[in-house]
């Protein structure tokens, strides 16, 4: 697709052409989950209609295919990622697995007493609780780059807890999902290179809007979901680079990650079946597949002009509601709007705007961190993908002023 036609673009996204509650679906939530397009759609309708066979197992021609295309995604993700081996791809449930696979596979055996994992103030919950449990059990410490009042945090409190000494591991979210603030995800990973450190970035909230490139990044681990990426829920990725996830032992055993099984002694597969364990959501990932090949038909610079330009016009909308605190203006921000109203609780707000067709994500966001930086319960947030327009945009501007007339 080589210019950016708004309406051909929503038509395929089955979702967005319904009523809820007698209105036109305005959906502001794929900071949550984004909807998926015919392609990822009739993907897994296949993978159930024809290609009904469990991967890596049998001879037979359904299984055969349901293979090549599970492992056909693996390679994509890998050109995806700009990763150097398709090995260095490991598929998970979501963000959160892949987390806890690197705190209990590469940090649970390596931490110990006197180490540091080092962490940000604008992290989702998947990555702060991982890394807490993994203190708990090795006696390592937890310590906290803060943010600022813009929702950034300053390149300059990271390099100080490093310069500090002891941080084995810099884990942080590349874009923030309760703020959109986008973190230098480059000049992290090069000052945590730079004290021997670890770095694994919480992609989850960057890929829907970017193609991270690993290699250029520098970092070690990079993980998403599938689901915020246009693909089915229960799927996700955990990129590291090949020599660091060589060096790990798998926390789940089963089939299809061994090489040999005795009574006295297993051998383990080679990456990256080692830290695949058991059947997996192979119609997911063929799924995630599809949304890849889908969103390589797109022309990514029409589609981030797109976004950038909606995003501004709903940030400067919203900025003229007297009442109306937005939350997170850091200077580089990306597909997410956070605010918050004098007048009314963001659960009141989403369950008014609801009514009006508008849907919202109220509450902490699993970031609750963030709003005890900020001083607020709970924010409203709105959150933007390239099938959006302005007429969505312009719904929720009108469902927040209902909320604003109903509790004045």
């Amino acid at each position: 697709m080589s210019d950016f036609d708004i309406e051909a673009i929503r038509a395929e996204f089955p979702a967005l052409h319904q009523e809820v509650r007698g209105k036109k679906l305005v959906y502001l939530d794929s900071a949550a989950t984004a909807l998926k397009p015919k392609a990822v759609i009739e993907a897994v309708s296949q993978v159930y209609e024809r290609d009904c066979g469990n991967i890596h197992r049998a001879v037979h021609l359904p299984s055969q295919r349901a293979t090549q295309g599970y492992e056909g995604t693996r390679k994509q993700v890998q050109a995806f990622l700009g990763a150097e081996k398709s090995s260095e791809i490991i598929f998970t449930s979501g963000t959160t697995q892949s987390i806890n696979m690197v705190a209990q596979c590469y940090g649970r055996p390596r931490l110990s007493a006197g180490d540091k994992v080092l962490i940000t103030g604008l992290e989702h919950h998947s990555n702060i609780v991982p890394w807490q449990m993994v203190c708990e059990q090795t006696g390592a410490e937890l310590v906290v780059a803060h943010i600022d009042d813009n929702g950034e945090v300053p390149l300059e409190r990271i390099e100080q807890h490093l310069k500090a000494g002891g941080v084995r591991i810099v884990a942080f979210a590349h874009v923030s999902n309760a703020l959109g603030s986008v973190l230098p995800a480059k000049e992290i990973c090069a000052l945590a290179k730079s004290h021997d450190a670890i770095s694994v970035i919480d992609g989850a909230q960057a890929v829907p809007h970017m193609a991270p490139n690993v290699t250029d990044l520098g970092c070690d681990f990079y993980a998403f979901s599938g689901h915020k990426l246009y693909a089915p829920t229960g799927t996700g990725v955990l990129y590291g680079r090949f020599d660091v996830m060589n060096a790990m032992s798998p926390y789940q055993g089963g089939g299809d990650m061994i090489r040999s099984v005795t009574f006295e002694k297993t051998t383990y597969a080679e990456l990256p079946n080692r830290l695949e364990a058991g059947t997996p959501n192979i119609a997911g990932v063929i799924g995630m597949g599809a949304a890849l090949s889908y969103l390589q038909t797109l022309d990514w610079a029409a589609v981030q002009a797109h976004e950038e330009e909606l995003f501004r016009y709903a940030d400067e909308a919203l900025r003229e509601f007297k009442g109306l605190r937005r939350i997170g203006t850091a200077k580089h921000s990306m597909g997410v709007l956070s605010f918050f109203l004098d007048c009314a609780h963001p659960h009141d707000i989403g369950t008014i705007v609801d009514t009006e067709g508008v849907a919202l994500r109220t509450g902490h966001h699993c970031a609750q961190p963030v709003m005890k930086a900020f001083g607020v319960p709970a924010t409203a947030r709105a959150s933007l993908a390239f099938y959006n327009n302005r007429a969505d945009i312009d719904a929720l501007i009108s469902s927040v002023r209902t909320v604003q007339e109903m509790f004045s």
